[in-house]
Formats: structure tokens, sequence, C-alpha cells
């Protein structure tokens, strides 16, 4: 017997990647639930919405999931606001083209079909779900099959007719279509953000007591002599922790910060606010931290009338107006 007889088969291990082209997905869906592509008219839960495209995944594939590459687009290649909350999401590989001034993708295609091979030529994964619709994937689909790996297109259920080209649809090994009941949780209509393009003029821009409401200060008693507490040394921090109007400072200042670095429309997306999704939320607090020198951890006000300082900042960039309570602070 031969030492190649001797050795038993070994089946190579089953492992999958899912490969999303973000701008078709969106824009597929949003036709199909509201009849328009403009990803401004609409807001997505994109964290809910890859857990969810995990799950079919896994479901329906054999071995176990590699990643999800997600390939977007972002002006200079700045990520936006949905974009620095999908990066840090366990097994996502955000992969970003540039966006032109004519809102168009230039080279998603292009690292789409870079990854989808190179996962082939090295033998990382043995099948592939890819959410497209660019007849531009053919040539990458065709080189993985050559490396023995499977191809599983996903497309959105059109409306009408097709949304995929015909020559992808055909290249690929099955076919499988997300339909509306299945997108539909993670899509919400969303005209505040193109109401924001042209200034109210009626509404004035809001400061941070009528957005978020005057907090009445509550009764406490004083304290005896004996035991209020000591005037702090010069340099530490106050147990009360920051002023009020220091932080808000602070807050505006990062906002403005934001603004010109990350740009307008990057902004715009936070809106119409006032919370704001964890990742940035703690950004927020770390450049806090930063200009103010110490830790905020302390201090559920101070964070607080920091986010207040951001968001009145933000509001007047945008004149947006907010509904507020007629209740006049005691």
């Amino acid at each position: 017997m031969s030492v190649r007889e001797s050795v038993p088969h070994l089946t190579p291990l089953s492992r999958f990647a899912i490969l999303v082209d973000v701008g078709y997905l969106y824009a597929a869906a949003g036709d199909l639930l509201f009849g328009v592509s403009s990803r401004r008219s609409y807001r997505v839960d994109a964290e809910g919405l890859i857990k969810a495209l995990e799950e079919r995944a896994i479901t329906c594939m054999r071995g176990e999931l590699l990643r999800v590459y997600w390939f977007d687009a972002a002006r200079d290649r700045v990520p936006t606001i949905d974009q620095r909350v999908v990066a840090p999401l366990p097994k996502v590989k955000l992969r970003l083209g540039n966006l032109n001034k004519h809102n168009q993708q230039k080279g998603v295609d292009a690292q789409i079909r870079e990854d989808l091979e190179t996962l082939a030529r090295h033998g990382a994964v043995t099948d592939a779900i890819l959410i497209a619709g660019d007849e531009d994937m053919v040539p990458a689909v065709e080189a993985a099959q050559t490396y023995g790996v499977r191809i599983h297109l996903w497309g959105v259920e059109p409306p009408y007719g097709t949304n995929q080209a015909e020559r992808l649809i055909w290249e690929s090994d099955t076919v499988d279509i997300v339909h509306a009941d299945f997108v539909k949780p993670y899509f919400d209509l969303d005209t505040s953000r193109e109401n924001t393009e042209d200034p109210p003029v009626v509404t004035p821009a809001p400061n941070p007591t009528t957005v978020f409401g005057a907090r009445p200060p509550k009764p406490v008693p004083s304290p005896p002599a004996a035991m209020r507490p000591q005037v702090p040394h010069v340099g530490s921090v106050a147990k009360l922790g920051p002023a009020r109007p220091h932080m808000e400072e602070i807050g505006e200042h990062v906002a403005h910060k934001w603004i010109l670095t990350r740009g307008r429309d990057n902004i715009r997306d936070l809106l119409p606010g006032p919370i704001l999704p964890t990742v940035i939320d703690k950004e927020l607090l770390i450049e806090g931290e930063k200009e103010l020198g110490h830790s905020l951890r302390p201090y559920k006000e101070a964070r607080d009338w920091l986010r207040e300082g951001f968001w009145a900042r933000v509001y007047r960039e945008f004149e947006f107006g907010v509904g507020v309570s007629d209740k006049k602070p005691r």
C-alpha cells in the first residue's frame, strides 16, 4: 500500500462568506418597499439587517460563516454615521469605495471582485453568498468557480421585472430571492432629511433648554456645616463634576469639528435626534473627555449636558426645528 493510499481522505471544512453590495441592496429594498431608491428617503437599521442576513444564511448553508463583507461607498471614503455603526460589528468587514458628486459609487464593484477572487484562490471558503445585481460581477463569479467555490446569488424581490443582470443569474450556482417581509423590519421611510435641505422659514433654531426641557433643581436640605464637603485642592475634580455651561460649550465644539471633518451630509444623517447611535455616542464622550482632561464616567448630568451642547450646534447648523412642550420651567 502506498503512502497516499494509507492516508484517509479528508473532506475540506465547509465555510462560507456573505458579500453584500450595499448600494444594490438598499436601492432595491427602497424601490420594493417605498417606490424610491434614493437612500436619503429612508433610514436603515444596518446592524439588524446584517444579523438577519447572517441568520438566514446559517439556516440554508452548510458549514460556518467566515464573515460578512459589507461593500459601500462614502464621499472621499470618509465613513458615514451608519457605516461607523457597521464597522465594529463582529464578523463584519466594511469595505468603502468612493462616492462622487453625482452620488455614484466608484470602486465598489472592483473591491467585490477582488475579495471574492482572493477568498476563492486561497481556499478560504467553499461557498459564497453574493448579494448584488451588476453584470460586472460575472468575471469574479467565473473566476471563483474555477477554484471550486459555489456562488449563491441572492436578490431583493423586484416590484416588477428583474433587478439583477441576466448573465449574473445564469452564471451563479444557485439563485434565491429575499422577499419584502424579510427586509421591511429594517427600513423606515424618512422625510425629515429631505426637509432639512431647505431651511425652515418660521421655526427658529432651538436652544438646548427648549429641545431637552428644563430640569428644575431638586430640593436638597442643607447639611450641617461639619458634613459639608471640603473645597477641593487645586487641580482636583469637584464632586459635582464639570459645570453645565462648560460641558455644553465642549459639546458644541465637538459638533462643529465633526461638521468640518466628517462633512455636513454625514452629520445631517443624525437628525432628527436627540438619540445618538451607540458607537457615535461613545465617540462623542471620548472627544468630550479629551477636551475636558478627565473622565466623565462618574458624572451622568455632565454627559447629558455634553450631548445637549452637541445637538444645539447641530440644530443651528441645519436650522432644524422640533416639537417641544409649551410648559415653562418652574
